[in-house]
């Protein structure tokens, strides 16, 4: 029977893959899609802000790592949230998940991690599966489309918050996380100013009813749910676990947009899919290998290794 953790990790897994419904919902209601990522965001900050005042000396003591937190992970929930609402779900989904390849390029640039002859192939198969999916060669005739950055951008920025988290381990993530949502809040509304669009749209109170209730609700039982599960079993097997966001992804935004893929980017995406599998996997045989014997009595996973996964938000 599964864990409880293993359920938990399931749902939040299977609600990030959704995530791009209300979005669009709530850009159908009359909301700015950057507003969106304003208002949900700066609501989160709100509600947990009055844990702050607990970490003043490690807010001090890590204002540099915790600022490229802010602008890294900011600006990756940001781009996010930006291309699924604009963009094609399953395109803008699949190209964001090249996050492995850039989270292996960060790791060994920054943190000296080993890249392996397994992850190599992951590196060269997602390298290979992007271009697919952005037309191959037919790519060169036009610029892939903002929408197809964006979704790239986020891929990357994420990838580099999560070394960042990976890098600060004595930093609580409740705190890590406050400044990821600072950070979108902030980026948002310099974008809402930068493009002169309103920041409080005129929209009816069922809207804002929905919009609170998805930042409230859904979106900090994403957060917590996925970052508590994390905590509760080896980083393999809730990374194995968290690829269901793709697989949903794909799946919700075939069955109710009706999205389709010309064969070249079904492929480029299969290949997309085996690197990430890939890297997973040999993340999972990395942790068996350096497992201690039970003997020593030392916990397999210190909490603070969830930064290695990925945050949606």
């Amino acid at each position: 029977m599964p864990s409880f953790a293993v359920i938990i990790l399931l749902t939040t897994a299977v609600i990030w893959g959704m995530t791009w419904l209300p979005l669009k919902i709530l850009h159908d209601y009359g909301f700015n899609g950057i507003a969106i990522s304003f208002w949900v965001y700066a609501l989160m900050f709100i509600a947990i802000s009055a844990f702050l005042w607990r970490y003043p000396t490690q807010i001090k003591q890590n204002w540099l790592a915790l600022l490229g937190i802010l602008l890294f992970g900011g600006g990756a929930l940001l781009a996010f949230n930006t291309s699924m609402i604009f963009g094609d779900v399953i395109r803008a989904m699949v190209l964001f998940y090249l996050l492995p390849l850039w989270g292996l390029i960060g790791g060994r640039l920054f943190l000296g991690e080993k890249i392996t002859p397994i992850r190599s192939i992951g590196m060269g198969l997602s390298i290979i599966g992007a271009f697919l999916v952005v037309g191959g060669f037919n790519a060169f005739n036009s610029a892939p489309s903002w929408i197809d950055l964006l979704a790239i951008s986020a891929g990357f920025l994420f990838a580099m918050n999560n070394v960042i988290f990976r890098a600060t381990p004595e930093l609580p993530t409740v705190l890590k996380l406050n400044f990821m949502f600072l950070g979108t809040t902030l980026l948002a509304l310099l974008a809402l100013l930068q493009m002169d669009l309103s920041i409080v749209p005129e929209v009816s109170s069922h809207a804002w009813l929905t919009l609170i209730g998805f930042a409230m609700i859904w979106m900090l039982l994403a957060n917590y749910g996925t970052q508590w599960a994390v905590t509760q079993m080896e980083s393999g097997k809730s990374s194995i676990i968290l690829i269901l966001e793709l697989v949903t992804a794909v799946v919700s935004a075939s069955l109710i947009l009706g999205e389709t893929m010309k064969p070249i980017e079904m492929f480029g995406g299969l290949l997309i899919f085996i690197a990430a599998l890939l890297e997973t996997l040999s993340a999972r045989n990395k942790q068996q290998s350096n497992k201690k014997p039970v003997s020593q009595n030392v916990a397999a996973i210190p909490k603070s290794y969830l930064a290695d996964q990925k945050l949606k938000d």
